[in-house]
């Protein structure tokens, strides 16, 4: 996958976490109603987990990932945990299954520049997983705090 760099990279990185809630919805049209967890299914392709970490009135964020199975072993990746903004409608990514959070990452603010290429960098990996995903028509079904027949998602915190 080739490395888009925008100059702008604020604006687009905002124009970008839109994108990112707009394709979430699309993928997952019942993501607002989703209390535990959700897996969604193409065929011919690997499962999709969706697992909610935390949820407060205006943000909700969650982990989203494939279910490989490799030498008998499951394994999950990549393992993308994202903050939804409710409020105004943003998605970013916190972190990743192979890259850290920006907060572990950077203890310096004042290196803006480089923040800012990280967090674009952990978005448009986002954008392009997630036109993947729409592409293969994945169908989700969810978990309720009461349906125990659904296997949940595995928590990667």
């Amino acid at each position: 996958m080739g490395f888009l760099n925008p100059v702008n990279k604020s604006f687009c990185l905002e124009t970008l976490c839109e994108s990112n809630y707009q394709k979430l919805f699309q993928l997952i049209p019942e993501l607002h109603a989703v209390d535990q967890s959700a897996i969604g299914t193409a065929l011919n392709n690997t499962t999709l987990y969706l697992n909610i970490i935390e949820q407060t009135p205006y943000t909700k964020t969650i982990e989203l990932s494939h279910s490989f199975q490799k030498n008998l072993e499951q394994f999950f990746a990549p393992a993308v945990v994202i903050r939804l903004y409710t409020d105004v409608q943003l998605a970013e990514v916190l972190s990743d299954h192979a890259r850290a959070s920006v907060r572990q990452v950077f203890r310096d603010v004042g290196l803006c520049r480089e923040i800012m290429n990280y967090k674009w960098r952990l978005n448009y990996f986002l954008h392009k997983w997630l036109d993947h995903c729409l592409n293969k028509n994945y169908q989700f079904t969810y978990t309720q705090d009461d349906d125990s027949s659904v296997r949940e998602a595995p928590s990667y915190q």
